[in-house]
């Protein structure tokens, strides 16, 4: 994404002819940004799993978007370490040799990487739902073994859909379907919200007549807002480079179009911090995540084991 030969030739920029000199961000700094993110993900998996009190299905989701977020950060740490160790040290002529193979694989991890986190985002999205409007029968409804079909069938679909969009990947009918599929994410996620925030109000009074309850759909309440967090960072860090992908196939020719592909590598960073943002977040939203996460870093003996 920062510019190396293997690229997919649908998103070079040179074609940039107009007075936008193209953004470029020193392969450093991506890097960095990507070791921090694959770090902070893999803490929160390791966190989950060796806290009993987090094995539930909401974070098992939340583990799911973690993988989504290390794979953001992996492909570029992959492409990085491909070019610098083999290309420019050992194998000058590895871009003759790997350079289709190399470009199909960090593709297929980038388009894994979206796709995992939009069906995991909708997945949580639509755990919040059942928690607030089916408290009561929750348990029954969001078991364990049927999150983990769930998460069988998210990976199993953006893996699927993640080699279609590979082969086909020159053609406009992908990005399309791309582009729909981000915008329906979005407008699923959207009604739940409507939905949820219409009929919670009147929900609370209800559920308000009982302590536990009132305590449980507080709880509910909290996890919507970390969703809300989630989704707006997600958006703001993937939706430019969705809009990349649209001005590079529908006007490739456009100056003003060109102008903002000039700053690609931008969007390619932003992504990558999404993967960085995202441990945060949790951490900051959920106080047992956290707890978890201080008892790693400190090396205190675990309460939970």
């Amino acid at each position: 994404m920062n510019g190396h030969p293997v690229e997919n030739s649908s998103i070079r920029l040179s074609t940039n002819t107009t007075d936008c000199p193209e953004v470029a961000i020193p392969n450093e700094i991506f890097f960095t940004i990507a070791t921090l993110g694959i770090l902070e993900n893999l803490l929160v998996l390791i966190a989950v799993g060796r806290n009993k009190n987090l094995h539930s299905p909401m974070y098992f989701f939340i583990c799911s978007l973690a993988v989504s977020d290390m794979l953001g950060s992996f492909y570029k740490a992959v492409e990085n370490i491909f070019f610098t160790v083999f290309c420019t040290v050992s194998y000058p002529r590895c871009q003759e040799l790997l350079a289709q193979t190399i470009d199909d694989i960090i593709d297929f991890m980038f388009i894994l990487s979206l796709l995992g986190s939009i069906f995991s985002l909708s997945a949580i999205a639509a755990d919040r739902y059942i928690t607030i409007f089916y408290a009561l029968q929750y348990h029954n409804i969001m078991t364990l073994k049927r999150a983990s079909v769930i998460l069988g069938a998210i990976w199993t679909v953006s893996a699927g859909s993640g080699i279609v969009m590979v082969i086909f990947s020159y053609k406009t009918v992908t990005i399309v379907s791309f582009t729909v599929l981000f915008c329906f994410m979005f407008i699923f996620i959207l009604c739940l919200y409507i939905h949820m925030f219409l009929l919670a109000r009147s929900h609370a009074k209800a559920i308000a007549l009982m302590t536990t309850n009132s305590v449980r759909q507080g709880t509910n309440m909290k996890g919507v807002i970390t969703l809300t967090v989630l989704l707006g960072v997600f958006l703001c860090c993937w939706a430019p480079f969705v809009l990349h992908m649209i001005l590079i196939h529908f006007c490739p020719q456009n100056p003003y179009c060109i102008c903002y592909l000039s700053i690609f590598q931008v969007n390619g960073m932003l992504i990558m911090c999404n993967s960085m943002i995202d441990p945060m977040i949790y951490a900051f939203r959920s106080p047992e995540l956290r707890s978890t996460f201080r008892r790693l870093l400190c090396f205190h003996k675990p309460s939970w084991t």
